[in-house]
């Protein structure tokens, strides 16, 4: 009797459906909030393939730009919560948006995040310019007229490098020209549109290497090695006390979601692109830094340039909303 009631019970759990991969029936979309061309649409779109092998399902990348990446972020955001609408961007506008004031009642929380590469600013000018180094152009900027510098937008990675390096500096006379992405704005510094431009090295590498675009300083303290390019020097050099943070970007999955959906993605992310060696030849040849990450160690890579962000628009008087109301303590940075 015994014995019939052993088998009995095993055959029970073997007729038990197994916990099953998430198989997606319908495309996934990801909402890049940025113009095509840029740092968030360049890297999404070597990921994105990538994805799409891992969990079987075609993956369709979307720009939708507008106000410093928050009009595509919001679309994201309202999407109905079923792990179809995803969104990629810089980890620290996400985190920073409701600080501005660009999208209320957000905030990193919203999302689990998917970490790929890091990006550094550069500081770059026509190839033809008069400024051979980056202690010229400052010398320019503190001494002349204004000197108009492209980007995308002042909550754009080339905002927030210029911003850094207004804080850092001081008194300097510097313009910002927004375009709607990182890569309209290095090419109006590389047709002479603008004096120059503080987007990301993966923006502007292409430009560089074509000859129209002389890099003067990277957002670093040590030299940004670029496969086929001279050495760039840091901006440590000129500004020795410059606060440097990684700035991490990746794809952001809003919560909310069944958790088969997140799953299936962490599992993807640490067997395929993890592992990817098309991620690793564009970081390589881009100039951006090969750091994949998610969840709960992604947000710890992620944290002290979502603080510094943050932070920093509250030393600049940009801040609507405190840091602290969306979990950012910025005593943590002093």
């Amino acid at each position: 009797m015994k014995r019939f009631a052993l088998a009995a019970l095993a055959a029970t759990f073997l007729t038990l459906p197994a916990h099953a991969q998430w198989k997606p029936d319908k495309p996934i979309n990801i909402i890049v909030p940025w113009a095509a061309g840029g740092s968030t649409d360049q890297v999404t779109r070597v990921v994105a393939p990538i994805l799409e092998e891992a969990l079987d399902a075609q993956i369709v990348v979307v720009n939708q730009p507008g106000a410093s990446g928050s009009i595509g972020t919001k679309a994201a955001l309202d999407a109905p919560r079923d792990g179809y609408t995803w969104t990629a961007n810089a980890i620290a506008n996400n985190a920073t948006y409701a600080v501005t004031g660009l999208i209320e009642d957000t905030s990193i929380e919203d999302y689990r995040i998917y970490l790929h590469v890091a990006n550094v600013p550069v500081v770059s000018v026509h190839a033809d310019s008069e400024y051979q180094d980056f202690g010229e152009l400052l010398e320019a900027m503190r001494t002349g007229d204004a000197v108009t510098v492209g980007t995308a937008g002042v909550n754009s990675s080339g905002g927030m490098a210029l911003a850094a390096i207004k804080e850092a500096a001081g008194d300097i006379n510097a313009r910002m020209v927004s375009y709607d992405g990182g890569n309209p704005a290095a090419i109006a510094a590389a047709s002479g549109e603008v004096v120059a431009t503080t987007q990301l090295a993966v923006e502007q590498t292409e430009m560089i290497r074509g000859g129209r675009l002389r890099p003067l300083a990277v957002l670093s303290d040590e030299p940004l090695t670029v496969e086929g390019l001279d050495p760039i020097p840091p901006i440590t050099e000129w500004l020795p006390d410059m606060h440097i943070a990684a700035d991490y970007f990746g794809i952001l999955i809003p919560t909310g979601a069944p958790q088969e959906v997140y799953d299936a993605v962490d599992k993807a992310w640490a067997e395929h692109v993890a592992n990817s060696e098309e991620l690793q030849t564009y970081a390589r040849e881009r100039g951006a830094v090969f750091d994949p990450a998610y969840g709960e160690e992604a947000l710890a890579k992620a944290m002290p340039v979502i603080r510094a962000e943050a932070c920093a628009r509250v030393e600049r008087g940009e801040a609507v909303v405190d840091p602290s109301e969306i979990g950012i303590d910025c005593k943590a940075a002093e």
